[in-house]
């Protein structure tokens, strides 16, 4: 059954990044019809449901990836920039929809939790501190702490002291500035404000098919419990996590050429035992081990969900052939086509640390994970903390001219070269810059209509186009206002 006429914007997946863009557009372009498709019966339940991620609005604050050390010795932090600078536009955006009343309360979604980094071992103290000293001057990232007193780190989070042996070298970071991110509650409100806005939102409908015509328009053939229907559609977002490289691989855009997907499996241990958990008002990461990807660094965090706290410790990896928590078995061998294979065999022979690595943790005991929570909190009690099973992260294998391919931790939007497609592939920081990969993806697949949307875009993000980490005094001004808006710790 063919629909009656185009829509002007098609959305494939309800998690956080359709519902970003889908607002975006709808501030941009009321005029214009938006079709939003879910396979499940209900949106963000996916990687942008609360349990299936830790929540941590990703500033570069505590997660020591952004600023790894060079073989020379030197500490990078251009990474740790970018990422504050994104979620800073993340916070504007957010402040801009409660400005407008189309959030009706921040605390339902955001909230502050303290940031910190804490790690063991006399090389790892002497690599914090100088962290420390190269970020605390920077205006993104003021009010950064840091301390080896064990005394102090008490005071901050008691959890992490505990039990330890007093001669263990230990050193950590705090800033208050942080947030919990609640993206499940912030993506239903927004698409729930789309729909009465004039969005139409299809659950049980999965995608199946991906064409475009000679006219130009793309024609999405549609399952759902009517039985089958096409779409044609103007323009279409693949938003549909680690689904989207199935759905660019249909569509046969030769920008999609090349690429795979890794997919990780992960679990948490959760405590909501309220002494526990009273007890850690924090976001605590550490360092990842040898070969572990960026998303498996352990962090002992505190969760904010439909108003109440609980604990997370984790995550634990493991693999999976599934693209989505709630995918298919066969998700990672039907991906393979004679154009990735190169770049996937050469990520495998490159990549034996992580592989390594994942092996490790699928045998891992119960015992053992909750052994490696004791080495953040010793004196945890098994009885306190259950597992849960975490959303799947899929990290993008990109083709690569010299190695063949690379995995890639991060994102990365595909258009096609006429914008009339795009799709979003990888996984962190991921949700917390939503914001900043949409406005990226408005100038890459709608250049001709940027200009005329910037006053506008202007209005949703005062600071757009501009880095605040050259404008310090701008920096501190939009760090406040953000701040009483979300009603967060400055």
């Amino acid at each position: 059954m063919a629909s009656a006429g185009p829509v002007d914007v098609v959305l494939i997946g309800g998690g956080i990044m359709s519902a970003t863009l889908g607002t975006l557009l709808q501030q941009l372009e009321p005029s214009w019809s938006i079709s939003l498709y879910e396979r499940l019966d209900a949106v963000a339940e996916e990687s942008s449901n609360p349990w299936n991620n830790a929540g941590t609005g990703h500033a570069a604050f505590c997660e020591l990836n952004y600023t790894p050390e060079r073989p020379d010795g030197r500490i990078d932090i251009r990474s740790a920039i970018k990422v504050n600078e994104q979620f800073q536009i993340s916070r504007q955006f957010w402040s801009h929809l409660v400005d407008s009343a189309l959030v009706p309360e921040a605390s339902a979604f955001v909230n502050s939790v303290p940031h910190m980094t804490f790690v063991r071992g006399a090389e790892n103290v002497r690599y914090l501190r100088a962290r420390h000293e190269l970020l605390k001057d920077h205006p993104l990232f003021a009010g950064l702490e840091y301390s080896e007193d064990p005394r102090v780190i008490h005071r901050w989070a008691p959890l992490l002291i505990e039990g330890r042996r007093k001669d263990e070298p230990v050193a950590a970071t705090r800033i208050e500035a942080g947030t919990d991110v609640d993206f499940g509650a912030l993506t239903r409100v927004l698409i729930d404000r789309m729909v009465e806005n004039g969005a139409e939102l299809h659950l049980k409908s999965e995608v199946k098919g991906l064409r475009k015509d000679a006219d130009g328009l793309w024609r999405v053939r549609v399952g759902g419990p009517g039985g089958s229907q096409e779409v044609s559609a103007r323009f279409v977002f693949v938003g549909a996590g680690g689904w989207a490289l199935k759905l660019l691989q249909k569509s046969r855009i030769p920008e999609a050429r090349g690429y795979g997907v890794f997919p990780i499996s992960g679990q948490f241990l959760r405590t909501d035992n309220p002494e526990v958990v009273r007890r850690h008002q924090a976001k605590v990461y550490g360092k990842a081990s040898v070969g572990a990807p960026p998303m498996s660094v352990p962090h002992l965090d505190t969760r904010i969900v439909d108003g109440q706290a609980s604990l997370m410790f984790g995550p634990y990896a493991g693999f999976s052939p599934k693209f989505l928590k709630k995918g298919s078995l066969l998700d990672l061998f039907l991906s393979v086509k004679p154009h990735n294979l190169i770049p996937m065999l050469a990520v495998a022979k490159d990549n034996i640390n992580l592989v390594r690595y994942l092996i490790g943790e699928v045998l891992a005991t119960r015992g053992k994970k909750f052994a490696s929570l004791r080495e953040f909190y010793p004196r945890a009690k098994r009885s306190d903390w259950r597992l849960i099973v975490a959303g799947q992260r899929a990290q993008v294998i990109k083709p690569d001219k010299r190695k063949g391919g690379v995995l890639q931790f991060g994102t990365e939007v595909i258009a096609a070269a006429d914008g009339t497609i795009a799709g979003l592939l990888g996984a962190s920081p991921g949700a917390s810059t939503a914001a900043p990969i949409m406005f990226d993806l408005l100038k890459r697949c709608f250049p001709d209509r940027v200009s005329t949307w910037e006053p506008r875009l202007r209005k949703i993000v005062p600071t757009y186009g501009t880095l605040l980490s050259k404008a310090p005094e701008r920096a501190e001004e939009v760090l406040e206002e953000t701040a009483r808006v979300l009603r967060l710790t400055a």
